[in-house]
């Protein structure tokens, strides 16, 4: 179903804590429900490739970060993702050039148009850590399609749990979508997610 193709997750916004200080000229934080889930067994759905539009799906290693920005971005401004576009060169290169994580790219008609992250945190604990659709892709009918391959590759080494993580600024459907590919709720929390000013976008972006 197309309205489904716009999930999102692993976006994991602070802890809300109560003494927040305050910063002028700030946008104000963003209050999320955050609900982490977890997974313990292989997905039993099976769904048939998208018909009408040619995909591809490609693993991309050492990932230049100015592409990864543009995806980031692509897909996650419509849910407030921000951790990542505040991260200098160092930091995020370390993060997603890092041997244990491994970042994958939906391509649909020679374009790309999501991307899926997962970070093996142990042997045993595989993370989805960022999922999603660029805004052209919803409504093709790929995004349970799309999200069963990104669990196809978590459960690639056998571990003996997928976890990830999503909030209430997401898409309004994305709780359940997790829930019916198979993952349970295993705990929740307040945060606050600082949003980034047009200024310090444009900065991320940059280049």
């Amino acid at each position: 179903m197309g309205q489904q193709a716009g999930y999102a997750c692993g976006y994991r916004p602070a802890r809300a804590e109560s003494g927040v200080s305050t910063m002028a000229r700030k946008p104000a934080p963003l209050k999320a429900h955050v609900t982490s889930l977890e997974m313990t067994a292989p997905p039993k759905t099976s769904l048939a490739v998208p018909v009408n539009i040619q995909t591809a799906i490609i693993r991309a290693p050492e990932i230049p970060l100015h592409y990864y920005r543009y995806l980031y971005r692509q897909v996650g401004k419509r849910w407030h993702w921000y951790k990542r576009l505040r991260m200098g060169d160092e930091e995020l290169a370390a993060a997603v050039h890092n041997p244990r994580t491994s970042v994958t790219v939906l391509y649909v008609n020679g374009a790309p148009a999501g991307f899926f992250e997962l970070f093996k945190e142990s042997d045993d604990v595989i993370e989805l850590s960022y999922f999603g659709l660029f805004e052209r892709a919803i409504g093709l009918g790929i995004g349970k399609w799309f999200l069963l391959q990104a669990l196809y590759a978590a459960w690639q080494d056998n571990p003996l749990k997928v976890t990830v993580t999503t909030n209430t600024l997401d898409h309004p459907r994305a709780l359940q979508l997790y829930q019916m590919m198979g993952f349970s709720p295993v705990s929740t929390y307040e945060a606050l997610v600082p949003p980034m000013t047009d200024a310090e976008l444009l900065k991320a972006l940059d280049g």
